[in-house]
């Protein structure tokens, strides 16, 4: 499994494909096992940058440029930490010697939602909702009239995040939808959205599984999630999960486990419906819902990844729980001028905050995450929510 990763020695570089608040976690995590961290994204003063030894602005859809970094930073790894890269220079990379976490054919099934659906519902029998693509709002219109039904969900296929992303419920949003989803496709690419059957879930769950390099699968505890406009905005753990939908969960997650190579971790989304375990999403780095486990336990899904990654011993996990996140939001437009409220955040027991450093805002943006401790789920999404809700993002 990991003939192409360094055996393990420290210190080593790694480079960040992406610099946002989930590669800035990863950096600091890196830091404080000597490693020295190179971070890219599209724009300067990412929050991953600013905590890296050296960065770089630049489209990751750009192949050329791509490899013209990884020439600059020599890296021992590449770890991507997000939708928008050009995924064949990846493979292409890799194939030269370079590792990336956790492969480059991982990566690549798991950033395109149709690759990931195909191979886990056409290949290997796993339920997930009904879906089609179409490359135009004509063809959109007709797989939704045929195919998905109403209501529907149509979505980019090029993002895990929520971006792009719209619940239909009859023909009259289609156009709407098609525009939105389409607004997110890779630049050269042709225009393909993804439409997907509706699922009445009972809750949904983010299951972390952290795979070592001699295959060895462990899963973190479920983790509960709240999300709006198709991004998350909390989440909490342990979820509420009965012990056979969790059985049924973990069985999926190992079975697709087998089918994606590489060592680190992975985050598996499913709707519970009460009747049915549905495989929703898959990313193969670390999860933004997985922002709770920087308060649930002694190894966060961050410090995880890099241990997996790196060959490096991961024990039995010893949890804090029950543990929440709440995000932070950006309400306008503009520039980050200063945080007003963190002193009263401070005053909610147990809460934590992180505020990511981004340069600018807009609306619905996430800026920082708020976290709490509890005796209960309820008391720590309480705890996390009312710390959130006391910070407020001040723009120019």
């Amino acid at each position: 499994m990991d003939t192409l990763l360094p055996k393990p020695s420290l210190p080593t570089t790694i480079l960040l494909l992406g610099a946002g608040e989930l590669g800035r976690e990863l950096a600091i995590a890196a830091h404080n096992l000597g490693i020295r961290v190179a971070a890219v994204d599209r724009y300067e003063r990412a929050p991953a940058m600013q905590v890296a030894h050296e960065s770089e602005v630049l489209s990751l859809l750009d192949g050329d440029a791509l490899r013209r970094v990884v020439e600059r930073f020599g890296p021992s790894y590449i770890i991507p930490e997000m939708e928008a890269i050009r995924t064949e220079t990846l493979e292409e990379l890799e194939s030269e010697g370079i590792p990336v976490a956790p492969s480059a054919e991982a990566t690549t099934l798991t950033l395109n939602r149709e690759a990931i659906r195909r191979v886990v519902a056409e290949e290997m029998g796993i339920r997930t909702p009904a879906f089609a693509v179409a490359e135009s709002a004509e063809a959109l219109r007709r797989v939704c009239d045929e195919t998905v039904g109403y209501p529907c969900m149509v979505k980019s296929l090029w993002t895990s995040s929520g971006r792009g992303q719209s619940l239909v419920t009859g023909p009259a949003r289609l156009q709407q939808a098609w525009a939105f989803a389409a607004e997110e496709t890779r630049p050269g690419m042709t225009q393909r959205v993804l439409a997907e059957e509706y699922i009445d879930f009972r809750s949904e769950i983010t299951l972390l599984a952290v795979r070592e390099r001699d295959g060895r699968i462990t899963f973190l505890k479920p983790i509960g999630h709240r999300q709006e406009l198709g991004a998350y905005r909390e989440s909490w753990m342990p979820a509420a999960v009965e012990p056979a939908e969790l059985e049924e969960a973990e069985g999926v997650s190992r079975r697709i486990l087998h089918r994606l190579p590489g060592p680190g971790i992975f985050g598996f989304e499913f709707y519970l419906t009460g009747t049915e375990v549905i495989f929703s999403e898959l990313s193969a780095r670390p999860h933004d819902t997985g922002l709770v486990t920087l308060c649930s336990q002694d190894l966060s899904q961050f410090e995880l990844h890099l241990r997996a990654l790196l060959g490096l011993p991961i024990p039995d996990l010893r949890y804090r729980i029950p543990a929440a996140s709440a995000v932070i939001l950006a309400r306008g437009d503009g520039e980050v001028v200063r945080y007003e409220g963190v002193d009263r955040a401070f005053q909610v027991e147990t809460a934590q905050v992180r505020l990511f450093g981004k340069p600018n805002g807009y609306p619905m943006r996430r800026m920082g995450v708020a976290l709490a401790n509890g005796t209960t789920v309820a008391e720590a999404r309480a705890r996390a929510l009312e710390a959130a809700g006391r910070v407020d993002v001040r723009l120019s």
